[in-house]
């Protein structure tokens, strides 16, 4: 079946373009096009794409405020944020919003299409300049808390195993390396990570990653340390 996407950015060029290379794919299908956030939020109701590919700075309504709203909703699609401004604020409040991706447009088509088929499986994507960020946000002590009210008494929901995966997937591995890493199967590993979102009220990994690190249960490393030693 295929993958239906939005494309929401104010300039009609940039927006043509990722969606011509999108439409290429045999898996995936351009539904619309948004040139504001306002747009996208009626076109994202209205459409039901399984992705939003998101550009940050627009008229009307920006993506960051689109994107919370459509995110918010039962069934939302999932968002994929594009900006050419690589900035903390940007990494940060996309995140918080609810995308579950963040990439910079000068991005490879490869990449953008990789990205889009891995938020769409539920998993997230984050340019790798976007993930040093994060990792050094908390680094500093400046966790800016997933949802009001967070603490450690969430993680009491979870089983053992669940923490560990929760603290693997906050280090970045994916669902095989952290296979790999436990000893269990894929398929255990994904039963663990849908029952802890769904324990902890979580849309994706990109959240649950951010909770770990609010949490405690995730370290940013030392330059050169191996980052599956942020399991407990």
């Amino acid at each position: 079946m295929s993958l239906k996407v939005l494309v929401v950015d104010d300039q009609g060029i940039v927006r043509a373009g990722f969606a011509a290379v999108i439409d290429a794919e045999e898996d995936m299908t351009v539904v619309g096009e948004a040139a504001d956030g306002a747009a996208a939020v009626r076109l994202a109701a209205e459409l039901a794409p399984d992705v939003v590919v998101m550009d940050v700075r627009m008229p009307v309504l920006d993506g960051i405020a689109a994107t919370r709203i459509i995110t918010g909703r039962q069934d939302a699609p999932r968002v994929l944020v594009l900006t050419t401004f690589d900035l903390d604020s940007y990494v940060f409040d996309a995140l918080h919003a609810g995308a579950s991706g963040f990439l910079l447009k000068d991005v490879h088509a490869a990449e953008l299409l990789q990205g889009i088929r891995v938020v769409a499986a539920g998993e997230s994507v984050l340019a790798p300049s976007a993930t040093r960020r994060l990792i050094g946000h908390y680094a500093a002590g400046a966790g800016a808390g997933t949802r009001a009210g967070s603490g450690p008494d969430e993680l009491d929901s979870l089983t053992g195993s669940q923490r560990n995966v929760l603290a693997l997937i906050a280090s970045g591995l994916n669902n095989a390396e952290i296979a790999g890493e436990l000893g269990i199967t894929v398929g255990t590993v994904k039963s663990h990570v849908n029952a802890l979102l769904r324990k902890l009220g979580l849309r994706d990994r990109v959240q649950a990653t951010i909770l770990a690190y609010d949490l405690g249960l995730a370290r940013p490393n030392p330059p050169g340390t191996d980052p599956r030693s942020t399991a407990p």
